[in-house]
């Protein structure tokens, strides 16, 4: 059964590791996750960005494919299917749809209006005891078209939000989606420690986890990150466990063209990297 995401996460804040946030794109993608989850007995949160509901066939498809692997796969850990950077309409329409999880991107808003739409979510999403995320200031790199360019939100605009009662909260660390440039700067952690200072126990989120080198996950975590979310990383393994299998040849080799065969390294290559990350993030056996 779906959980609500605010259980886990405070947990993880307490015992200083970071649940991680896998962004699905369809069932290879969704049974891999699931699977690494539970095989390191970890809680997992499935994340699923307007684009990528919109990919699958909509929200109640994936409700019902998500649903029915949790049965089928007798998954026992804590997931939380979650909306990625929602829309306030696309938040109100995976609430209808069964999501247990939602995140409301109002950080290109002017804090007035992030405020009252967060408030107004707050209060559905409690309830029906869904978790919410809030966002203030924007995630840099691209993300589903929405481009943000890497700033660092603001400790009192973060204070604002996080008195709403939201669950868990994005702030922008220098942190962008994607691949990160050369010239990238890193994690500011003076900002950082400045928003956990004025938000106190709200459980803080790490978007663009992809790129980010172990030292400064480490010290996120440290400093009250309790949710870390990967998207690009897995995409460029698929791609690549793909890729490598087309190029020997293996589709043209007996059934080899069979999609169960086609797709099959890219699935391990996914797997492969939640588990990595799930190590990092120290969120392994915490189920």
């Amino acid at each position: 059964m779906l959980v609500s995401a605010k259980d886990m996460l405070n947990k993880a804040r307490e015992g200083k590791y970071a649940v991680g946030q896998f962004n699905i794109n369809n069932l290879e993608w969704t049974k891999a996750v699931l699977l690494t989850a539970q095989e390191n007995n970890s809680p997992v949160i499935l994340g699923v960005s307007e684009g990528a509901g919109k990919y699958m066939g909509g929200y109640k498809t994936i409700v019902g494919m998500v649903n029915g692997m949790l049965e089928d796969l007798n998954i026992t850990v804590p997931v939380a299917l979650h909306l990625d950077h929602g829309s306030y309409e696309g938040s109100l329409k995976v609430i209808e749809a069964g999501f247990s999880s939602v995140m409301f991107d109002g950080s290109h808003y002017k804090i007035e209006e992030n405020i009252a739409k967060t408030t107004e979510l707050v209060k559905i999403a409690e309830a029906k005891g869904l978790s919410l995320e809030a966002e203030v200031g924007s995630i840099g790199g691209e993300e589903d078209g929405v481009v943000g360019a890497g700033e660092i939100a603001d400790a009192a605009e973060c204070k604002l939000i996080a008195d709403l009662g939201v669950t868990m909260l994005a702030a922008g660390i220098g942190n962008i989606h994607g691949k990160y440039p050369e010239n990238w700067k890193g994690l500011d952690f003076t900002a950082l420690a400045a928003i956990k200072e004025a938000t106190g126990d709200v459980p803080l989120v790490l978007h663009g986890g992809t790129g980010i080198p172990e030292d400064m996950i480490k010290k996120a975590i440290s400093l009250g990150v309790a949710k870390i979310n990967v998207n690009t990383e897995c995409q460029l393994s698929f791609a690549e466990g793909t890729r490598k299998y087309i190029e020997a040849g293996k589709d043209l080799q007996g059934k080899g063209f069979d999609p169960r065969k086609l797709l099959a390294p890219g699935f391990e290559a996914i797997k492969a990297t939640v588990k990595e990350k799930m190590e990092l993030f120290g969120s392994v056996n915490q189920a």
